[in-house]
């Protein structure tokens, strides 16, 4: 995709100006809260919805006035759309018959070696509402797979399966591209699920491309605020301040670099902590500062502190810690955090200084 512009009526934006190259057998996920372009760019790709500016390519092949189905994709929508007065079999062989030459013994070689792969075999004669969130989510994927197609397109395919099926799923759905080796773009709002499949991940928001990288550069190397909000959870800790040299002065403490200024700026900025790099002192006095704590989410091997803090702090201030560290609501803790795992943001919320690998 290059240059690649959606807009809708006279200004709004769905994706502006993406650029994105997605390498042969890999498998991209598409992240962002809602309507930040993803779904959009996904329809653009499967020429369900045209651009207005920009080129699309698919195996060095302009797409743009190429229709759906000649485009060698395959799509797996977020409700599956399944037939539902068709069988399992006939809706895994419903888009062949109409874009090959099989005969009808191909066709029925062809649905039984996918239903053997998806191991769905034995659902090969029921109708999709006497199958499972889960089965039918594999009846989908059969589908696309039975297509050959060059790129997988998956539009949030999992929201519908609860927690427990959605984590086996992905590791499925893994197995299955690497085993298929066809390149995949996949579309979701949750970025767990997008850290743990992504060989890499497109971040954006409002139409905007924000950062294309590996799972560990998008965590650890956010380019800007939003990545670095938006990637982990809980999210990452944001304080208001002024970036002076080797020192961050908030509302709340001064912070010293004591490695030197390698960052090169200097004015208004935000200085950044992921909760995993909170350290809470039971002692009041020891740490950065002192907060009262407001909550306490115990879950089992962790807890989660959440501390009352003031509207200098974007969002709440989380701090992960052992399951033994367990302060009482209400309870004045210490906070600190090390020099090492500190953030800046210059006052365009571009980052400025990661933190260093442990």
């Amino acid at each position: 995709m290059s240059d690649v512009t959606k807009v809708y009526g006279e200004a709004t934006i769905g994706v502006d100006d993406l650029d994105i190259e997605v390498r042969d057998g890999e498998f991209l996920v598409l992240v962002g809260p809602s309507g930040c372009g993803k779904s959009t760019t996904l329809e653009l790709v499967a020429g369900l919805q045209r651009p207005t500016g920009g080129e699309i390519h698919i195996e060095d092949q302009l797409v743009n006035d190429v229709k759906p189905q000649n485009r060698g994709i395959a799509m797996v929508f977020q409700d599956y759309a399944l037939y539902p007065h068709k069988t399992v079999a006939d809706n895994l062989q419903f888009g062949l018959k109409y874009t090959t030459d099989l005969d009808k013994a191909e066709l029925q070689s062809r649905v039984e070696d996918i239903a053997e792969l998806l191991d769905i075999t034995e659902l090969l004669g029921d109708k999709p509402t006497q199958l499972s969130g889960g089965q039918q989510q594999r009846v989908a994927l059969g589908r696309a797979i039975a297509r050959d197609p060059s790129v997988f397109l998956l539009d949030e395919p999992l929201s519908n399966l609860d927690a427990k099926l959605r984590t086996t799923m992905r590791a499925e759905l893994l197995e299955l591209q690497e085993d298929l080796d066809v390149t995949t773009i996949y579309v979701t709002h949750d970025q767990t699920e997008a850290m743990t499949m992504g060989d890499r991940i497109a971040v954006m928001d409002n139409g905007y491309l924000q950062q294309v990288g590996t799972p560990n550069e998008v965590y650890n190397e956010p380019e800007n605020k939003f990545v670095a909000r938006f990637i982990g959870s809980p999210s990452m800790n944001i304080f208001t301040g002024t970036i002076e040299r080797s020192e961050v002065t908030t509302p709340l403490f001064e912070f010293s670099l004591e490695d030197g200024p390698d960052h090169g700026y200097q004015g208004p900025g935000k200085i950044g902590i992921r909760p995993d790099d909170v350290e809470i002192h039971e002692d009041e006095s020891d740490g950065l500062f002192r907060a009262p704590v407001r909550v306490i989410e115990e879950l089992g091997s962790e807890n989660l502190v959440h501390l009352d803090l003031d509207s200098d702090v974007e969002g709440e201030f989380i701090a992960r810690v052992d399951e033994r560290v367990r302060p009482k609501t209400g309870d004045l803790v210490g906070v600190s955090f090390p020099e090492e795992a500190v953030y800046l943001f210059d006052g365009d919320d571009k980052a400025v200084k990661h933190r260093q690998m442990r």
